[in-house]
């Protein structure tokens, strides 16, 4: 029997509280039956691309799907993370392509609010002619998955170690939207408040999780209160979809817990 948490989360702050569905050490389906009643909405986990039953059945995507009519409850789909549409090799590309297409295709029935993308800038440098051609290679890839949807807002950037400035004129050139990956940018020492000071109006979905001493994906309370304090400036300032990008039930327990105990405070103020 897994631990369920003491207390719903629903609707009680401006912007929609999400988590992941690698909360507890089960499936999709377990995951979200045990946290849809508490949160507005999951993040659907499909890091992984390559081998046999990775991507969910249709038959998963349908349950999930009756699931989130019957709890009130809404999905966002994290896309496969180990491989990139800006591959320079290009066989790896386009199977790379190929493969967020079908992902896409299996988790569009779900309406997800936003279907998040990791682009990966794996060269050496940033010469410009080598930032060039990969922006070139991303900007023609992000062209095919923007013909697979209706919204192209829906698809969402990911911020990694790379800075947002290296591509995010061709998603907002495009209508696609960002994530803002505030654990990231913690972890590689940008500043949060300049970051969403330009690119909050065109975020759809920000990722939220502890770091500490260069580890991320901890549970929130790992945050130096230098950092808490910046968290809560753009938590204030945001009404989209906040996803505590946790992996377990203690630091997902324990993240809700200093969201709820830090916003009361700011209350009080």
């Amino acid at each position: 029997m897994y631990p369920s948490l003491n207390r719903s989360y629903k609707g009680i702050f401006p912007f929609k509280l999400c988590t992941t569905s690698f909360i507890y050490p089960d499936h999709y389906i377990p995951n979200v039956q045990m946290l849809g009643p508490y949160l507005d909405e999951i993040e659907l986990l499909l890091f992984e691309s390559w081998g046999p039953d990775v991507l969910p059945e249709p038959v998963v995507i349908a349950e999930l799907r009756r699931l989130g009519a019957e709890m009130d409850l809404s999905y966002n789909v994290h896309l496969p993370t180990d491989v990139s549409i800006g591959d320079r090799d290009t066989v790896r590309q386009q199977s790379a392509v190929e493969t967020m297409i079908r992902a896409m295709q299996l988790v569009l029935p779900l309406d997800p609010t936003a279907l998040v993308l990791h682009i990966p800038y794996d060269e050496n440098t940033y010469d410009e002619p080598v930032v060039a051609n990969w922006r070139g290679r991303v900007r023609q890839n992000l062209l095919k998955l923007k013909s697979m949807v209706d919204k192209p807002h829906i698809i969402a950037i990911e911020t990694l170690d790379y800075p947002l400035e290296l591509i995010g004129d061709i998603v907002l050139d495009m209508g696609l939207t960002i994530c803002l990956d505030l654990g990231h940018l913690m972890v590689y020492e940008y500043d949060l408040l300049q970051v969403f000071e330009k690119y909050g109006a065109n975020t759809s979905v920000l990722h939220l999780h502890g770091v500490e001493n260069g580890r991320d994906h901890l549970a929130l309370d790992r945050l130096s209160d230098a950092s808490a304090a910046s968290v809560l400036q753009v938590l204030k300032r945001f009404n989209g979809v906040i996803s505590l990008e946790v992996f377990s039930f203690d630091d997902l327990e324990a993240s809700l817990a200093f969201i709820d105990n830090r916003w009361m405070e700011e209350l009080r103020r």
